[in-house]
């Protein structure tokens, strides 16, 4: 785990660069507490690791199917059910963290690749297990920026500073074709780039990561200006916010691969794109 300081950061951004509804705005100064971070998304070996010590079945595993890239399949894959607003996602019996592409797949060869497949619920008993809990957004979001005030991406304002990939997003025209020039058509190993300022590796693109809070658009409603300390988001809601992106994130439909941008799912949802790190405050 890498240490993220003390001390307050501009959280949010007013570029006005994502989709309104998604919250991005207004920017706020907050402090957050120091804490670790894992400098790593959690691997399939990891959580193989977490399974066999304890005997978890995944809410994938309990229900039988989960939500599997189309690009990913056979050109033979069998006619399934998709999502009417994302054709690309399938509906793949027997796909899980296990199997990630369904019951042709296996993790053999991906054991350092980050555990998808996985919900915000299957993250949470990963963490009772490993003596951590997840990151608050305002959390996530300064470790991700590395110590960078107010820039785009966890390694600068440049999204390909000298022509170079410094994350795993789609290349090419989204969903049809993939040029794959940073490497990588789907996953990438959680090491496969260079860490930010924190230490930090794939705080972009690569796998969505799950944090503790409650998705709401509006956070700042009704919260003071200024001396706004250790955000957690509303005590309920429907979705829980996700942050970083994902090899499928490209800025014709998606550009939420930048430090300021937000997603959510419901608590049980589990697909191929969806994995999460830990947090463990100093005092434990």
């Amino acid at each position: 785990m890498a240490m993220v300081p003390s001390g307050s950061f501009a959280y949010g951004c007013d570029r006005h660069e994502g989709n309104p509804a998604d919250g991005e705005a207004p920017s706020r100064r907050v402090d957050v507490d120091a804490f670790r971070i894992d400098r790593y998304a959690v691997t399939n070996a990891r959580f193989a690791r977490f399974v066999a010590a304890t005997g978890y079945v995944s809410e994938a595993e309990r229900i039988g199917w989960s939500f599997v890239f189309a690009g990913l399949l056979p050109d033979d894959f069998e006619e399934t059910r998709g999502v009417a607003a994302a054709p690309w996602w399938r509906q793949v019996y027997g796909a899980s963290w296990r199997q990630p592409e369904g019951p042709h797949s296996d993790i053999a060869s991906r054991l350092d690749f980050p555990v998808t497949h996985v919900s915000h619920n299957d993250a949470l008993a990963f963490c009772v297990w490993a003596g951590k809990r997840l990151p608050t957004e305002a959390e996530w979001e300064k470790a991700a920026r590395g110590g960078l005030e107010g820039q785009r991406f966890p390694w600068g304002d440049v999204e390909m500073p000298n022509s170079e990939h410094r994350c795993n997003v789609w290349q090419g025209t989204f969903p049809t074709h993939n040029a794959s020039d940073d490497g990588y058509y789907g996953l990438a190993p959680v090491n496969a780039f260079a860490p930010n300022g924190f230490g930090l590796h794939n705080m972009a693109g690569n796998a969505w990561e799950w944090c503790s809070d409650w998705f709401v658009s509006d956070r700042f409603a009704g919260v003071a200006t200024s001396g706004i300390a250790n955000p957690r988001g509303p005590a309920q809601g429907i979705h829980r916010v996700m942050r970083g992106g994902s090899y499928l994130c490209h800025p014709s439909y998606c550009w939420r691969y930048r430090n300021g941008a937000r997603s959510a799912s419901t608590p049980d949802s589990a697909t191929g794109h969806i994995g999460f790190r830990c947090v463990r405050d100093l005092t434990t």
